[in-house]
């Protein structure tokens, strides 16, 4: 367990998490190696679980990035980091003039480096920029805290020795918020709150149409979150979730966030998307849905590629279940019977197919498919879910034998 993660769970866990990565972002922009800065800070707050509660300083991000830089100077065994280490004894500096929300982003940018793997740039995103322990993060992806620590190493190493200087891939950025996002919906922890904290920082910092079409697609499923489990945490889909429990004011946000991107007139993936969920949020029940308008945007979504169904099969999913609600049932499976070959392995195909047969009436049929994506599923809830849905199918259909 590292030292940092000691002491946020010693010190105010708020004022460290706004703190941590504001002095790390200053150290780093400065030209100091992530990976050495890091070190140093940790050792910064340990000097502050011993100092502060007798004599809390002034300015506590001056402080720690005062005693971060000693130890830096400490670290180079120069006669430069000497005369650097005589500086650093004088009275607390002030924060550099940079805004803290562009240290924050600056920050965000080093750790989404394109060197480093999706997951490292993932856990190295929360672990420096959302301030979480080693062992939140750990929790969030359902892995030990040791195996969490050695791809948060990893990551510093494959930083170490790199000028940290230079900006970096937004699309890059804006994928990565993204997986922060998604994962907070199969985790222990919510990790969307902090994605959004974060795109709301990259909106202000460009005018990409992208970036707010991500925070618009954020909000306007977040919104959903309160009615997305029952009273037991059951999964409750869509169609069946009670929605006086959304969050009408989230929605309201991400509808003008949305407008305001589409208003550019650059359509990009994180805009269609969020126009879908715009749609949802919409109607006041799931009969009410504006499929037509659905289907087109999913059109529009699916477009965007050249190969839809091996790089988005999402979208080619979602646009079959679409053509269902729109065209009939049957035409819907017709879709995924053109996807089966290279799709038919996964859950969410037979997922798919399951709630078509049961627009159509199948029931049997829906059952088995439902069961098929159920023995696929690897995430647990997911799996319970499409196990119930299958109890659900067959329940109906042996009411409907009874009744006839």
């Amino acid at each position: 367990m590292s030292a940092l993660d000691e002491s946020t769970r010693r010190l105010d866990e708020g004022a460290l998490r706004a703190l941590v990565p504001r002095v790390l972002a200053g150290l780093v922009r400065r030209g100091e190696d992530f990976d050495a800065a890091e070190d140093a800070l940790q050792e910064a707050l340990l000097e502050a679980l011993r100092v502060w509660p007798e004599h809390p300083p002034r300015d506590p991000r001056a402080w720690l990035a005062t005693v971060a830089t000693r130890r830096l100077v400490d670290a180079r065994r120069s006669e430069a980091a000497r005369h650097r280490r005589e500086e650093a004894t004088h009275a607390e500096p002030r924060p550099a003039a940079t805004e803290e929300g562009d240290d924050t982003l600056f920050l965000l940018f080093c750790c989404c480096h394109p060197d480093l793997a999706p997951a490292s740039q993932v856990a190295l995103t929360l672990r420096a920029v959302g301030g979480l322990t080693t062992r939140e993060i750990a929790d969030a992806f359902y892995v030990p805290e040791a195996t969490m620590a050695q791809r948060i190493s990893r990551a510093k190493r494959t930083l170490r020795g790199r000028r940290l200087d230079q900006p970096g891939d937004l699309a890059v950025v804006l994928r990565v918020l993204y997986l922060v996002y998604t994962a907070s919906h199969a985790g222990r922890m919510d990790l969307a709150g902090e994605a959004i904290r974060l795109a709301r920082q990259l909106t202000l910092a460009t005018e990409e149409p992208e970036a707010r079409g991500l925070l618009a697609l954020m909000l306007l499923n977040h919104a959903r979150l309160p009615a997305r489990l029952d009273p037991e945490g059951r999964i409750v889909t869509l169609d069946r979730q009670d929605r006086g429990l959304w969050d009408r004011r989230e929605i309201a946000e991400g509808a003008r966030v949305l407008q305001s991107a589409l208003a550019v007139q650059r359509p990009g993936r994180y805009q269609v998307e969020a126009a879908i969920a715009a749609l949802h949020d919409d109607a006041v029940s799931a009969k009410e849905t504006d499929w037509p308008q659905i289907l087109a945007w999913y059109d529009d979504l699916v477009a965007l590629t050249d190969d839809p169904v091996r790089q988005d099969p999402a979208a080619v999913l979602g646009r079959a279940v679409a053509v269902g609600h729109v065209l009939g049932a049957a035409a819907g499976l017709r879709e995924t019977d053109r996807l089966r070959e290279v799709l038919g392995e996964r859950h969410r195909w037979h997922a798919v197919r399951g709630h078509l047969h049961e627009l159509s009436g199948d029931l049997p049929a829906a059952a088995t498919a439902y069961a098929d994506a159920a023995r696929r599923a690897t995430d647990v809830a997911e799996r319970d879910h499409l196990v119930r849905q299958a109890a659900r199918a067959r329940a109906a259909e042996l009411c409907n034998r009874e009744t006839l």
